[in-house]
């Protein structure tokens, strides 16, 4: 297994992903407590972050990357299951034993933080509990959402959909720089492998959404969004988010 480089210590205060994360309720005098206890890890890209099953000696926040949740089967096939982005929390506490393989699917660092005594200073600062339980309740939704995704949508719906969810990220992020514009953190065969879908099928519905102006590909891996409103009625959605009735 690749071990990770550590990384410069940033004090949270001028975090990256200071009012996203788990952090984003702390105050100063429970910022600097936060502070303390963390410690910054980088993993290049295609390393192991955690595995299913293991135990996990820290819990904390994605800063920069993706990083790939998946699962593998008894018969050794192999599903991802879900993607992590900058401010999404990577661990449970109060449960240590790793439910999926975390990987890192570009460059990642993670802000972590021991788990004993993480748990602790929940305890300690209502604001943490909060903000995790938000986050939580975020999470439970996208579920919701994917399993609609997976069992209803159709296929450009699926790519679609997949599409606006990156650019939601980046625009929250403030990745967006003012235009939509999207990197697509993992090849075309992991996206179908993400949707259900072949390799083929994802290329072909892709090419589709370039002919009909909802995307422009401007390489292979970044991809221009002239009209999110299109790429919501494309993905089935309408302005809101919710679906077209």
């Amino acid at each position: 297994m690749i071990k990770p480089a550590p990384t410069k210590h940033i004090h949270c205060s001028d975090c990256p992903i200071r009012h996203r994360a788990v952090c984003s309720y702390a105050d100063r005098d429970e910022l600097d407590r936060l502070n303390a206890i963390k410690y910054y890890k980088t993993y290049p890209p295609g390393s192991e972050v955690v595995a299913a099953g293991e135990e996990s000696t820290a819990i904390g926040s994605v800063v920069e990357g993706v990083v790939s949740l998946s699962k593998t089967m008894a018969d050794g096939r192999r599903q991802m299951v879900g993607l992590m982005f900058p401010s999404d929390f990577i661990g449970r506490p109060n449960v240590p034993v790793a439910p999926f393989d975390a990987l890192a699917v570009t460059e990642v660092t993670l802000c972590l933080f021991p788990r004993p005594r993480f748990e602790r200073l929940m305890r300690d600062i209502p604001a943490l509990e909060r903000r995790l339980l938000e986050i939580t309740l975020d999470e439970l939704d996208a579920a919701r959402d994917w399993m609609l995704l997976l069992g209803r949508k159709t296929a450009q719906e699926k790519i679609a959909s997949f599409l606006t969810i990156l650019a939601r990220r980046a625009a929250a992020a403030g990745d967006s720089g003012g235009s939509l514009r999207i990197a697509l953190p993992i090849t075309r065969e992991a996206i179908g492998d993400y949707l259900g879908l072949t390799i083929e099928t994802v290329s072909r519905q892709m090419t589709a959404l370039r002919k009909a102006g909802v995307i422009v590909l401007e390489d292979a891996r970044n991809i221009h969004i002239p009209d999110f409103a299109a790429l919501l009625e494309a993905a089935g959605e309408d302005s809101d988010g919710g679906l077209i009735a």
